[in-house]
This record gives structure tokens, C-alpha cells and sequence, in this order.
């Protein structure tokens, strides 16, 4: 893998851990921060996780096939959280952890 060939999917993980960082931060300004526990969870590791792939993969890791299947895995488990909650932030980083999620599988 090179980083010329990723690119695009460099620039979707970008996307995914900004989603989650601000579905982080928005899900802890909630009235009922209680029922956002796991959604938060889960924003946070899913935007650990494409971080580091996006770092491996601009470094030719040769273990990033591996991890974009693991990252995909993540990222749709955090999009299917995100998606239980009708908050705009939670429905948005939904829609941009499913993107990722396909992305990764691409290269998986």
C-alpha cells in the first residue's frame, strides 16, 4: 500500500475521527449524558482507531490490511450506536463511521 494509493481513504478516516470527536463532545452537553454512555464509548475508541490506521497507513504499515478490518469493524459498531440516538451530531457521525466502515473494507 502507498500513501498516493489511500489517500481517499486517509481524508474519510480524517473525516470519521472529527465526526466522532464532536458527536464525543456534544453527546457529553446531553440533558441525559446517562443514556449517551455508550455512544460516547464508542466515539472515542472509533476515533482512536482511524486515527492510528490513518497514521500506519501514511507510514506503509504492513499490517494495515489488518487493521482496516478491525477499523471497520469498529466503525460500524459506533455507527449503529450513533444511530439509536435522533441527535443531529449522533445521526451525522452515524452516517460518516458507515462510510468508513465500507472504505476500510475496501482495502481489508
Amino acid at each position: 500500500m502507498s500513501y498516493e494509493k489511500n489517500r481517499l481513504l486517509i481524508q474519510t478516516l480524517r473525516e470519521c475521527v472529527e465526526a466522532c470527536n464532536y458527536c464525543f463532545q456534544a453527546c457529553l452537553k446531553e440533558e441525559n449524558v446517562k443514556m449517551m454512555v455508550e455512544c460516547i464509548r464508542l466515539d472515542r475508541e472509533c476515533a482512536d482507531m482511524c486515527a492510528f490506521l490513518e497514521r500506519e497507513l501514511t507510514i506503509d504499515s504492513s499490517f494495515a490490511h489488518d487493521l482496516a478490518e478491525i477499523c471497520s469493524k469498529i466503525c460500524e459498531a459506533c455507527g449503529n450506536e450513533c444511530q439509536k440516538h435522533e441527535h443531529d451530531h449522533c445521526q451525522k457521525c452515524a452516517e460518516s463511521c458507515f462510510k468508513c466502515a465500507k472504505a476500510c473494507k475496501d482495502i481489508a
